[in-house]
């Protein structure tokens, strides 16, 4: 029984020199730990010390607001809005020959010029009074449908061109041609191109439509008849118009309405009450037409009647 504690003591006493073999091997693997410990502490401060790339700004251009106008009776209110501004915005730098509205804008324009332009010839041209009085003239004849409505129309369009001609280019010299080359703005184009519209206008209106329209809109009367509006100016031209287009349209049924009664009052002596006047009087109307040139006659009273 005594020798069991000295089996025991004997592995400790083994044991113990293992122990101390050991240290002397784990001192260097704590230093390499400490190391790379020390590395990885430093790597996020010389990442932060780098120095930051700048980006550069990018200038978005801006659409100007609206600017209302109001006039001392705060009847007519006016927006402007420089649509040329958006294209000279992304190229400040730009000299004067360069400062013109972009291609988009230009094409925008068109298209919407190009949208209201059976309204503007209609309520705007000498288009009103030229239909209606063609339109007259063949039903005097009396052929219902020819010339066909489309020829009737086309011829119309075409006399109004030929008479809306010097407008149209004192329009396109005044207010056009300088808006495309940058020299004005949107609004100022509109202002000078429609002054000679109104001068138009206003020539070929009578001063009773004028008057009418100037008490229904409840306005002084200015001292200047082009310093009234286009809503004002743009009915009473057109309410002129009709009323030239039936005057004349009056002056071509005469004729007509000559023959119809000889031919009428002929039938009758004859005995012919069966037979409809229409047909005997169609021949002789149309041929009257064409030895008087009716057609030529018509379109040069209607291009000398506009001033």
């Amino acid at each position: 029984m005594p020798a069991s504690p000295s089996r025991t003591a004997e592995p400790h006493r083994a044991a113990g020199p293992g122990h101390r073999s050991l240290r002397p091997r784990a001192l260097p693997l704590l230093l390499v730990i400490a190391s790379v410990l020390a590395t990885w502490s430093t790597a996020p401060t010389s990442a932060s010390a780098a120095p930051a790339q700048t980006v550069p700004a990018v200038t978005v251009p801006t659409v100007p607001a609206p600017t209302t106008t109001t006039t001392d009776d705060g009847d007519n209110v006016s927006i402007d809005l420089d649509l040329g501004e958006v294209a000279r915005d992304s190229n400040p730098t730009a000299s004067g020959e360069e400062r013109k509205p972009s291609k988009s804008i230009v094409i925008f324009l068109l298209l919407t010029l190009l949208s209201i332009v059976p309204s503007l010839l209609i309520c705007m041209t000498s288009f009103t009074r030229i239909v209606v009085v063609l339109s007259i003239a063949r039903n005097a004849i009396g052929l219902q449908s020819i010339p066909p409505n489309q020829v009737i129309t086309g011829l119309a369009v075409f006399l109004s061109l030929f008479v809306m001609a010097p407008t149209l280019k004192e329009m396109n010299d005044q207010g056009l041609q300088p808006y495309l080359r940058g020299d004005i703005k949107q609004s100022e184009a509109l202002k000078a191109a429609e002054k000679p519209l109104k001068k138009f206008m206003l020539a070929n209106t009578r001063q009773t439509e004028l008057n009418l329209m100037i008490d229904a809109a409840d306005q002084e009367r200015p001292k200047e008849p082009e310093q009234l509006s286009l809503t004002t100016i743009i009915p009473a031209f057109i309410l002129s118009e009709l009323k030239s287009a039936f005057i004349i349209g009056v002056m071509v049924l005469l004729p007509f309405l000559i023959i119809d009664l000889i031919v009428s009052s002929g039938l009758m002596s004859l005995g012919m009450m069966m037979l409809p006047p229409v047909f005997v009087s169609l021949p002789f109307k149309i041929l009257l037409f064409v030895m008087v040139d009716g057609w030529a006659l018509i379109a040069h009273a209607l291009i000398a009647n506009y001033h």
